[in-house]
């Protein structure tokens, strides 16, 4: 029971670490686009920062809470 509950914390901390790595790069600014309207979509942003490279440490805690909740489970 001991591993499950510490498996599902580390998933759900892992989640948190992933996302606030992600939504915390740059703040939202409002500009125009070239072809009208506006956008909240930083400028030149790129997909750079859902590299792998960048969030390792949150990919491991959450393979780490799942191996422990398939441990946890079979037994």
């Amino acid at each position: 029971m001991l591993a499950i509950l510490t498996g599902a914390a580390l998933i759900i901390g892992g989640l948190l670490f992933l996302f606030s790595s992600a939504l915390g790069r740059k703040p939202s600014n409002p500009h125009q686009l070239p072809q009208g309207g506006t956008t909240l979509e930083p400028r030149r942003q790129g997909l750079r920062f859902l590299g792998l490279s960048k969030n390792w440490p949150a990919l491991a805690i959450i393979v780490a809470g799942a191996f422990l909740l398939a441990v946890g489970g079979y037994s």
